[in-house]
């Protein structure tokens, strides 16, 4: 007993002396805070949530003020590298990837910077995400699942009785849509803005991934090049994946399309329910159809495979997690600890995810969600996010790999197109850099 309050008194006293800032904390210090606008107007504008949390935490700590700067997602990541590379580095910056600048020594580990109960709190499969060699560099700060979408007024009008479970079900409904008129029954983007979420859907669907068992790259994998060959055969080559060529197709004008009753079918994250909804538009969700022996539709007497592939498997789910992190060279450590305690407490936490229609970070907030009638609409995003399979952000090399990936993905459904070649490009590029990272 001795012992253990000796160990609990070391550490309140080091709770206290962090919250106070620490060696160096006494004077006025200034954090600068770089960060991505998930908001789709000035109105909703994440500035507009930066400003009123940072100004809630000054208020608290008259010593430290918090400047915060937010780009569009277009520009947030190039903004960073400037900074950086220009050596004026911001105290803390929340993007897209965060590995490249942990293999260069640019970041604090998190276990420097959190409080433990807070380090503790994250999702355990984002919190591992945020890993380079077994050390925690990239903190979860947003995560969102895909669902299928389906426009529950064009399945009607086409026949459709329920919604795909195979990637058979899926093509024959698609087939039925076109048919009573939809212009667009799948919409496939491939485009520049992400394309590198909707192929890793799709390549999970079909039994692969971007990696294999071990984490090496393995993007031109048998079943990778099935996948993408199935799409360019069965959707893209038989005219059910709309006018626009999915290689030019972006998230969010597919998602607008959606919302004006223009597509029956597309992968959609949480805040596609919102901008659905505000259109007064009728949908579904379900779990992304695997390439299951399932045949027909729900338009006919076609059968599918519940939850599993053909194989077996579980449905797969894919998660994306975007990231804050703190670089060293401003050398605030203290002070951008203390701040990161705040920036994480469930209260803003969940204040963050519900107004941007988003998954917490912390099993502390997604909890509470789960089990708030208010956020039952979230509810099988949550469901999703267990097991999900997320980007290899911990590999240095995956942001030039995923770069490389939206250029060129797209092509690879085209009618020129050759899945097998396009794959077998974007790994070698990915051996590459793997190498030389």
């Amino acid at each position: 007993m001795t012992v253990l309050g000796a160990a609990i008194t070391a550490l309140g006293m080091t709770a206290t002396l962090a919250g106070c800032g620490g060696p160096g904390g006494s004077g006025d210090v200034t954090l600068k805070l770089v960060a991505a606008d998930y908001g789709d107007s000035a109105a909703n504008s994440s500035k507009k949530y930066w400003d009123e949390l940072a100004g809630a935490y000054e208020d608290k700590h008259p010593g430290v003020k918090v400047d915060v700067s937010v780009y569009s997602w277009n520009d947030v990541d190039s903004k960073v590298k400037q900074m950086v590379d220009r050596g004026d580095a911001p105290d803390l910056a929340q993007i897209g990837a965060y590995a490249d600048y942990a293999a260069a020594g640019k970041l604090y580990r998190v276990s420097d910077l959190l409080s433990i109960p807070v380090q503790a709190d994250f999702v355990p499969e984002l919190s591992r995400a945020g890993e380079v060699d077994r050390v925690q560099y990239g903190m979860p700060f947003a995560a969102s699942t895909r669902l299928l979408f389906y426009n529950k007024k064009l399945f009607a009008k086409a026949g459709i009785s329920r919604p795909p479970e195979t990637w058979n079900q899926l093509a024959a409904d698609a087939h039925a849509l076109r048919t009573a008129g939809v212009s667009t029954p799948y919409a496939l983007p491939l485009g520049p803005e992400e394309a590198q979420a909707e192929t890793l859907q799709w390549l999970l669907s079909g039994g692969g991934d971007y990696t294999d068992s071990i984490g090496d790259y393995d993007l031109d994998s048998v079943e990778n090049v099935a996948t993408f060959s199935w799409l360019k055969d069965e959707l893209v080559g038989k005219g059910l994946t709309g006018p626009v060529p999915p290689a030019k197709l972006n998230r969010a004008d597919a998602f607008a399309a959606f919302a004006r009753g223009e597509v029956g079918m597309l992968n959609g994250h949480p805040t596609l329910m919102k901008t659905a909804r505000a259109k007064g538009l009728d949908f579904g969700m379900v779990p992304m159809p695997v390439n299951g022996s399932g045949s027909g539709s729900g338009s006919g007497n076609g059968s599918g495979n519940g939850d599993e592939g053909a194989d077996g498997r579980d449905r797969p789910s894919m998660g994306v997690a975007d990231w804050m992190m703190a670089f060293r060279q401003p050398g605030h450590r203290e002070q951008v600890g203390d701040f990161l305690d705040f920036v994480y407490s469930k209260k803003n936490v969940l204040a963050f995810s519900r107004e941007y229609d988003l998954l917490p970070a912390t099993t502390s907030a997604s909890a509470d969600m789960a089990s708030s009638p208010k956020d039952a609409d979230l509810a099988p995003f949550l469901e999703q996010l267990a097991g999900a399979e997320l980007y290899p952000v911990g590999k240095t090399s995956w942001a030039t790999v995923s770069a490389e990936l939206k250029k060129q993905i797209g092509t690879a459904v085209s009618e020129e197109g050759s899945p097998a070649g396009v794959l077998g490009q974007l790994q070698r590029t990915a051996m590459r850099e793997d190498a030389t990272g």
